[in-house]
């Protein structure tokens, strides 16, 4: 086909190293799902937001301070969509089952290619688009219940959705242009200084109870740091459609890690969802564009 490259079994060791720093940054954010469910009993959850982001900030700025213009201005927009879906998804939590959080916030997969392609005004690669509804219907049937109804949480957990979709496609826009760590640290400084006050306005202030710091250091270091350094460095090489279906894979860890923690076990609905998924990331990695060429494409509207 004319102008279009693809990958088949990932030859390239670099998307390969990619794909792989997605499935550890996807484990990550999956097995603290629970963590972050237990500590919002006892914090509330947009004080809980600023927290983890100021620990994950300054640990970050310590190791490497962001200089110039550019990468606060890329950092600072795309720090905005972190800040929107990290609070929406909290507070939407607290006031909506884990089942409906889980499938309203698997929605980013679904539109992730949809508004990259809105940006660009063409319509997303059929491969993606194909592999993005079949990641959003395994995590229905992975995390779904009997029904949806549209709650106050489920509707704060959609604008989460949209915020996350947002926030993969300024990373793969702007993040192949900056040092990883400083723009990632330029992110979670912005996210923990919208959340101070937003915090303080909605909270008051909240010191954390010894219960939570565990919480705190976990979510603020090894997602904060760790599994998000993983995201950003992954985005330099790959899209925002083929990360956004590859991170479908985070449900799937959340339920493998409560299999081994909590022992709970998966039905056979849970079974084939977690195989959808698998099947949508083995779509995107083997029948997806060539990555170079996807973000060169991803917010630049066509002539």
């Amino acid at each position: 086909m004319t102008g279009t490259s693809y990958w088949p079994h990932l030859t390239s060791p670099l998307a390969r190293r990619a794909v792989a720093a997605l499935v550890v940054a996807a484990f990550v954010y999956g097995a603290t799902f629970v963590v972050i469910k237990s500590a919002l009993a006892d914090i509330p959850p947009v004080s809980y937001v600023a927290w983890r982001f100021v620990i994950g900030a300054v640990v970050l700025l310590a190791i490497a301070l962001p200089r110039g213009r550019e990468i606060w201005r890329h950092g600072s927009l795309t720090g905005v969509a972190l800040f929107g879906g990290y609070v929406l998804q909290t507070s939407g939590l607290v006031v909506t089952s884990a089942s409906n959080s889980a499938l309203i916030t698997g929605l980013y997969v679904v539109l992730t290619p949809l508004l990259a392609g809105l940006f660009r005004r063409r319509p997303p690669n059929v491969w993606v688009l194909g592999a993005a509804l079949v990641a959003f219907v395994g995590i229905f049937l992975l995390t779904g219940s009997d029904g949806l109804t549209m709650s106050r949480g489920d509707l704060l957990t959609l604008g989460c959705a949209v915020m996350f979709a947002l926030h993969i496609i300024a990373l793969a826009r702007w993040a192949p242009s900056h040092p990883v760590v400083p723009f990632t640290a330029v992110q979670l400084t912005v996210t923990a200084l919208l959340a101070i006050p937003f915090a303080l306005i909605v909270d008051g202030p909240v010191v954390p109870t010894p219960s939570v710091w565990g919480a705190l250091l976990v979510t603020g270091l090894g997602v904060g740091v760790g599994a998000f350094l993983l995201q950003v460095w992954a985005q330099t090489v790959l899209g925002p459609s083929t990360a956004a279906v590859i991170l479908a894979a985070e449900p799937a860890f959340a339920v493998a890690t409560a299999w081994v923690v909590l022992g709970e076990r998966l039905d056979l609905r849970g079974w084939v969802g977690s195989a959808l998924i698998v099947l949508a990331i083995f779509l995107v990695v083997t029948r997806q564009e060539d990555a170079s060429s996807q973000r060169a494409e991803a917010l630049t509207p066509a002539h």
